[in-house]
C-alpha cells in the first residue's frame, strides 16, 4: 500500500500545463489537415459511398456507412472538431466529437486500417480526459477563470507513455531474422524509391537495405528512452524528424511522420513550450484539478495494461504471423512485410452442381480487392457477402470456394486457404481459422 500511496503522489504531483497545451495545438492542426486532405483527394466519395460492400470488424458489423450526403456531413463535423481542439474552443465537445466521428470512420471498414489511425483514435481517447483547454485556448480567452498553470503529472506522461509503447513495440517487432539478417522487405522497397530527391542514390547500394533495418530496429526500441534524458533529447528528436521524414517520402503512410514529430515534442522541458505560447508561471501557481482523478487512474492503469498486453496476442494462434494475420493488427507492426494476393472465388449451386466465376470487380474497389486477397478474415467477410447475394438471385445454397494465392517477401506464391471448403460456411471471430494453409506447404 505505501508503494500505492507513493506512486499515487508522483503521477499527480503537478506539473506546468504548457506540453500539453501544445500538444492540444499539435494534435487539432495534424487532425485538421488530415480531414482537409482527406475530403480535398477525393476519398470520401472512393472508399465510403461508392463501394458496395464494406468489412467492417468483428462486433461492428452495426457501424454502416452514411452513405451521400451522410459521410460528408459525418467528415465535416469532424474537421469543425478537430479545429475546435485545435483552437481550445467548447473543447470536450469538440475531442468527444472528434473522437467518436473519426473512430466510426474508421470502423466501417478495416480495409483502410493503419496503425496511426489506431494511435489518432487512442490519442483523442486520452485528450478527452485531461484539460489541455485550461490554457492558451479560446475557452480561457471566453472564460478567464479556466486558466491553471499545473495539471496533475500524468496528464502529460500519459502522452509519453503511450508513445513508447508505439515506438518500443514497433521495434520488437523487427527483431526477426527476416527483418534484420536477410532485411526483407527493406531488399524490395528500396530500389523502388532510387528516383527520391537526396536520398534517392542511397536506395541501390546494395548493403544499405540491411544498415536500414538496423537502424530502424535500433531507432524504434531506444528513441521514447533518449528522449526521456535531457541530455540525448535533441539529438534523439532530430533523429525523429529525419526518421519519418524518409519513411515519409519512401511509404504512403499519409499524417503519420507529421503526427509522431509533432507529438514527440511532448518529451522536452516544460519551459520551451511555456516560451512557445508565451506562457509565465507565476509566483503562486493556479493548480488545475481532475473531476474524478481517482476513477480516472484505474481506468488508466487498465488501459495502459490493455496496450502492453494487445500486441502479443499473436502467440495464442498457430502459423506464422505475417502469413495468418491473426493477431496482427492494433499491434504497432509498422511496415514489416512486402504482401500480395489474387483470388478467385467460385459460386456453385448445389442443387444443380454448375460453378462459376465471381469478378471482384463487380463488387469491390480495387484497394479492398487487394487487402481482401490476403486477409484471412476478409476473405471469409467475402465469401458470406457473395453467399447472400447470389442467393438472393437465384442460385440455390451457394457454395462459395476460393483459390487464394499470397506471395510474402518476394517468396513464390502459395495457397492461403483451403479451397475445397465453404468459405461461407466458415465464421468470422477471434478463434483461430483452421481452414488457412501454412505457408511451409
Amino acid at each position: 500500500m505505501r508503494l500505492l500511496r507513493r506512486l499515487h503522489d508522483v503521477v499527480t504531483a503537478p506539473v506546468s500545463i504548457a506540453p500539453l497545451a501544445v500538444a492540444r495545438v499539435l494534435f487539432g492542426a495534424a487532425m485538421t489537415f488530415s480531414c482537409v486532405r482527406f475530403i480535398a483527394l477525393g476519398w470520401i466519395e472512393e472508399q465510403y459511398i461508392a463501394p458496395t460492400w464494406h468489412f467492417p470488424y468483428y462486433g461492428f458489423e452495426w457501424v454502416r456507412s452514411l452513405g451521400d450526403p451522410g459521410m460528408y456531413l459525418l467528415y465535416g463535423a469532424m474537421t469543425l472538431a478537430a479545429i475546435g481542439v485545435m483552437l481550445g474552443a467548447f473543447y470536450r465537445v469538440s475531442i468527444i466529437t472528434f473522437l467518436l466521428t473519426f473512430t466510426y470512420v474508421e470502423l466501417i471498414d478495416k480495409t483502410y486500417y493503419l496503425n496511426h489511425y489506431y494511435f489518432v483514435s487512442l490519442a483523442a481517447a486520452l485528450f478527452s480526459i485531461v484539460p489541455a483547454h485550461r490554457r492558451f485556448s479560446l475557452d480561457v480567452l471566453r472564460r478567464p477563470l479556466l486558466a491553471v498553470d499545473t495539471v496533475p503529472r500524468w496528464c502529460v506522461d500519459v502522452f509519453k507513455l503511450q508513445l513508447g509503447i508505439v515506438y518500443v513495440y514497433a521495434g520488437i517487432a523487427k527483431m526477426t531474422s527476416s527483418w534484420l539478417i536477410d532485411a526483407m522487405p527493406m531488399r524490395l522497397w528500396m530500389p523502388a524509391n532510387d528516383t527520391l530527391p537526396v536520398i534517392g542514390p542511397l536506395m541501390v547500394i546494395p548493403w544499405m537495405p540491411w544498415v536500414f533495418a538496423w537502424t530502424g530496429m535500433l531507432f524504434d526500441t531506444t528513441v521514447p528512452f533518449l528522449l526521456a534524458w535531457k541530455r540525448t533529447r535533441l539529438v534523439a528528436y532530430t533523429a525523429v524528424v529525419v526518421f519519418h521524414t524518409v519513411t515519409g517520402m519512401m511509404f504512403q503512410i499519409g499524417v503519420f511522420p507529421l503526427v509522431m514529430i509533432a507529438m514527440t515534442l511532448i518529451f522536452f522541458d516544460a519551459r520551451l513550450h511555456q516560451r512557445v505560447i508565451g506562457m509565465s508561471i507565476s509566483a503562486k501557481p493556479v493548480h488545475g484539478h481532475v473531476t474524478h482523478q481517482t476513477w480516472i487512474l484505474r481506468g488508466l492503469a487498465i488501459y495502459v495494461m490493455l496496450q502492453v498486453l494487445i500486441p502479443w496476442r499473436f502467440v495464442l494462434y498457430p502459423g506464422e504471423l505475417f502469413w495468418t494475420e491473426q493477431g496482427y493488427r492494433f499491434s504497432w507492426r509498422v511496415m514489416l512485410m512486402e504482401k500480395a494476393g489474387t483470388a478467385t472465388f467460385y459460386i456453385r449451386d448445389r442443387v444443380t452442381g454448375r460453378e462459376g466465376a465471381v469478378n471482384n470487380a463487380d463488387f469491390l474497389n480495387a484497394h479492398q480487392e487487394k487487402q481482401m486477397s490476403m486477409q484471412p478474415d476478409m476473405i471469409i467477410r467475402y465469401a458470406s457477402l457473395l453467399h447472400d447475394h447470389y442467393a438472393a438471385h437465384g442460385v440455390r445454397d451457394p457454395y462459395v470456394r476460393a483459390e487464394v494465392w499470397v506471395t510474402l517477401n518476394g517468396a513464390p506464391s502459395k495457397l492461403l486457404v483451403d479451397s475445397s471448403i465453404d468459405l461461407s460456411a466458415q465464421r468470422e471471430g477471434f478463434h483461430n481459422y483452421a481452414w488457412i494453409l501454412p505457408r511451409s506447404n
